[in-house]
Parts: structure tokens; C-alpha cells; sequence
């Protein structure tokens, strides 16, 4: 099994996640607020996917040694690099997620779920245990367990496919629309995340992260069964995830008409 096999067998679902109704659902501000509120805990995990990749393929512990394949580790630490310390629209150094936490506030998205439940988690191994006593919706939970149960697994391979294959495609260019509506410089902030996020993800992160694969996999029948596996499952949990917005959405909608 190779890369395109795998993306030929994933395409049904990935077919499913572009066409998602809850594109349709996004016409206005108040929307994109909904959406945000649940969608940061997925662009904090994808950091914690991220990180778990830097701690397998890399060298952080000491005293430091070669790591055995230096392409995977130099993608890595590129992304790493961009994702921790990027610099905002004001050319201030910040992580992506706090560009979108401050994205959040500029359009008046609530905050408080998202930071609440981080100052809340210490150490890895509680992890699982705050996301099934927390308050956050069974979507948004499912979502977290998935990651932190493949990160846990701590086989690169199969925390390279979540961290590949999980993400969205169309929500930066649906966003930019309602951004670009709202009028001219009206959310910078959000603008500049969006289109930083299309800038790494379409010209250097996809086709870099398929090649990490590729690597992590070679000849392994075994790992590339493991690699559709999980992709499948963080497909489907963005899927669901998906559903929860695009309703939580359109019963919004219905209580402000």
C-alpha cells in the first residue's frame, strides 16, 4: 500500500467533509462565532499532534543524538517553528493558537471554554481524564480523545496520519467570503490567520506531511494499514465534529429569527 492508495480509499470521506452542510451554514458573523468556539480545540490538538511528532522525530531530550531520518525532523521543526512562533499581522512573534484566540475575540467569539479547560490540564496523563470530566460538548470531547488517545499510542506513524489527514480543507476561503462581506480591514486579526493558514497548509504543509508518511511507512505493510486506519477515524471525527457546529449553527439561527 502507497500514499496514493491511501488517498484513493480516504477520498469518500474526504469527498463527504468538503460537501459538509455546514459550509452552507456559514453566511454571517454570528456563525463564524459558533464555528470558532468549537473549532479552537481543534487547532489546539493539532498543536499537541504537532509536538508529538517533534518528541518522536526529533531530538529534545539530552544529551542530544542524530535523529535517524533528518528529513522528517527538519519538516518538523519547520513546522514547529511556524506553528509556535509565527508572527502575527502587527509582525509580533505568536503561536497560531493564539492568533486565533485572538481572531476570537476580535469577532466576538467567546474564549473562556477553550482557555478554561487548558489551565485545567497539568500533565499528559490527565489529559484524557479532564476532557471526560469536563462541560465541553460529546462532539468536541470525542474529537480530544481521539487525538490524545493516538498521541498516547506514541507510534509516530500513526500520530503523522491524525495530524495529516484530520484537517479541513475549505474553511479559510469559506471564512474570507463572510470576512471579505463584513467590509474592508473590518477583522484583521482573522483575515491574516486565514490566509496565513492557506499560505502553509496548500504551498509547503500537505505535500510535506504525505512525504513524512511515505518515510515513516516505507515498505511496512502493517504501518500503512495503521495509517488508513487512524485516517479514517480523524476523518470521521471531523465529520462529526462538523455536524455538531452546522446544528448548533442552525438552532441559533431558528432562536434569532
Amino acid at each position: 500500500m502507497k500514499i496514493e492508495e491511501i488517498e484513493s480509499i480516504l477520498e469518500p470521506l474526504r469527498v463527504q467533509l468538503r460537501s459538509h452542510e455546514l459550509y452552507g451554514e456559514l453566511t454571517s458573523v454570528a456563525d463564524i462565532q459558533i464555528f470558532m468556539e468549537n473549532h479552537v480545540f481543534a487547532v489546539w490538538d493539532f498543536m499537541s499532534l504537532l509536538k508529538a511528532l517533534q518528541i518522536n522525530l526529533t531530538c529534545t531530550s539530552l544529551p542530544w543524538k542524530p535523529v535517524s531520518n533528518t528529513n522528517t525532523a527538519r519538516f518538523i521543526n519547520e513546522i514547529v517553528l511556524e506553528e509556535e512562533t509565527d508572527r502575527n499581522e502587527l509582525g509580533v512573534l505568536k503561536s497560531h493558537y493564539e492568533m486565533y484566540l485572538d481572531a476570537m475575540l476580535e469577532v466576538g467569539a467567546d474564549t473562556s471554554k477553550m482557555t478554561g479547560f487548558l489551565a485545567g490540564i497539568t500533565e499528559l496523563n490527565s489529559v484524557l481524564k479532564t476532557i471526560e470530566n469536563s462541560d465541553l460538548n460529546p462532539a468536541v470531547k470525542s474529537f480530544l480523545r481521539f487525538t490524545f488517545e493516538t498521541i498516547q499510542t506514541q507510534e509516530p506513524h500513526k500520530i503523522a496520519a491524525a495530524f495529516t489527514f484530520g484537517r479541513e480543507d475549505l474553511i479559510p476561503d469559506m471564512f474570507l467570503k463572510i470576512v471579505g462581506s463584513a467590509g474592508k480591514d473590518a477583522y484583521p486579526k482573522l483575515e491574516y490567520y486565514l490566509r496565513r493558514h492557506i499560505e502553509l497548509d496548500g504551498d509547503e504543509h500537505g505535500p510535506l506531511s504525505l512525504k513524512m508518511i511515505q518515510e515513516l511507512c516505507g515498505d511496512d505493510a502493517v504501518k500503512w494499514h495503521d495509517v488508513l486506519e487512524c485516517s479514517e477515524k480523524a476523518l470521521q471525527q471531523r465529520i462529526n465534529l462538523w455536524d455538531h457546529i452546522a446544528k448548533a449553527i442552525q438552532q441559533n439561527k431558528e432562536i434569532t429569527v
